[in-house]
């Protein structure tokens, strides 16, 4: 297939003036057209951009990466939209809540049927919901009982022996994953999240693990270890995650064929914050070079930009630390104050549309001519298998810990340790 020489398209996503885009809705045959050509302006113009952002980072074959906050897997969002787009292989890794973990263990269970999960009024009678012992997540309602039934679930899991040993939280989400899938397979239900990134070696990183109740159950059987000497050895690693997540990002930098990273934001708070921080950590703490940030950074948050919080903070903000492409950002990155419930079913309906046509025009035209014509199918027809960056973890983290011992002493000079090493 051919390849693009400047990693940045042409179209002036964020250009101070150009022509207002009012095609009749009645022109558009496909989603995309329609995306691209009847958002004239206000709003409509921001998902505009954001679909251009996208469409050109995924043509253009760059890794993305992904951050969801949200109750994403209670809500069964992970059916409709995140799924799909996940089975496209175009993301290299994910970071999440605790929360979306622990949510997504509910339908695998036996005793939790799909019918449980009800819509329910957001400002109905919460105390008459919970004298029918119904839980809200805002107009989702669904048995307490379901809680209470993954909390022994997950007791059990995390008493196997698997796990009865220190590991990253991706190690230990894969893992989860494994048994998550086996179960729904059992079931007859659907497969969730932590069951397709296992299937797809997709590692997940959680960067407040304590803030959930997948934790919340490990807390149970380690205060019965610490309290009446049960056995239990369950550990997180968090400086080994953090690590990893360093060492996916050198791998996006220095080993992918773009040599280029890109992130899709959808809400904001810790899974931001963590899936921006390998830049930093490998430039400012480790200090060393020829460390870049995102070039694509596409956001879609409620957050007001003036409250100072860092799920509001736009692309533009986190060029000044480093955290996204400083040459670039102008036209690779765009911020979307909108719920992305709202616009990611069509988002991404029109990316899989757009994937779907291009591997059928390379069946009617064949590969050099689709892609004289469509460059982007370079791109978009990438394996489905994807990066299966899990599965090269240890090798990953292996070249990043040689760079550590290569600059061995600076760091230690830079930390003020007079320590030596006979290795």
């Amino acid at each position: 297939m051919a390849t693009r020489k400047d990693p940045v398209g042409s179209r002036p996503c964020q250009a101070a003036t150009s022509g207002l885009r009012h095609q009749a809705v009645t022109a558009s045959k496909h989603l995309d057209n329609l995306l691209e050509r009847s958002f004239p302006s206000f709003g409509g113009a921001y998902l505009r951009r954001i679909w251009m952002l996208l469409d050109e980072a995924i043509g253009q074959g760059i890794p993305m990466t992904l951050s969801v906050a949200g109750p994403v897997t209670a809500s069964g969002q992970h059916y409709s939209w995140l799924n799909p787009l996940l089975e496209t292989g175009w993301f290299a890794y994910i970071s999440v809540t605790d929360a979306i973990c622990y949510h997504d263990a509910h339908r695998a269970i036996a005793s939790v049927q799909e019918h449980d999960f009800q819509e329910v009024p957001i400002f109905g009678d919460d105390g008459q919901l919970r004298e029918e012992e119904i839980i809200r997540i805002t107009d989702i309602g669904f048995p307490e009982s379901v809680l209470f039934d993954t909390d022994a679930y997950l007791c059990r899991l995390l008493r196997l022996p698997e796990f009865q040993k220190r590991m990253t939280g991706p190690e230990f989400r894969y893992r989860l994953g494994a048994h998550f899938a086996q179960a729904e397979k059992q079931k007859g239900a659907a497969e969730g999240l932590l069951a397709l990134c296992h299937r797809k070696s997709i590692p997940v990183f959680v960067g407040a693990p304590a803030d959930g109740s997948v934790f919340l159950n490990s807390t149970l059987l380690w205060a019965l270890k610490e309290a009446c000497g049960d056995q239990y050895g369950f550990e997180l690693d968090l400086h080994g995650e953090v690590l990893e997540s360093c060492a996916y990002h050198w791998w996006g930098l220095h080993d992918s064929v773009p040599k280029n990273l890109g992130t899709l934001v959808l809400g904001g708070g810790v899974p931001k914050n963590f899936n921006l921080q390998p830049e930093p950590a490998l430039s400012q703490i480790f200090g060393f070079e020829d460390i870049r940030g995102y070039l694509y950074d596409i956001q879609i948050t409620t957050a007001p930009v003036t409250d100072g919080s860092l799920s509001s903070c736009p692309p533009a903000e986190a060029v000044t630390w480093g955290k996204v492409d400083k040459t670039h950002y102008r036209k690779t990155t765009e911020s979307f104050s909108c719920d992305y419930s709202i616009v990611m079913p069509i988002l991404t309906k029109a990316l899989l549309d757009k994937r779907q046509r291009l591997l059928q025009l390379e069946q009617e035209l064949g590969s050099d001519t689709l892609l004289e014509r469509h460059p982007e199918a370079q791109g978009y027809l990438r394996p489905t298998d994807g990066f299966r960056l899990f599965d090269m973890r240890d090798s990953l983290r292996q070249k990043l810990f040689a760079q550590i011992q290569q600059h061995a002493s600076r760091l230690r000079r830079a930390t003020g340790s007079n320590a030596t090493s006979e290795t």
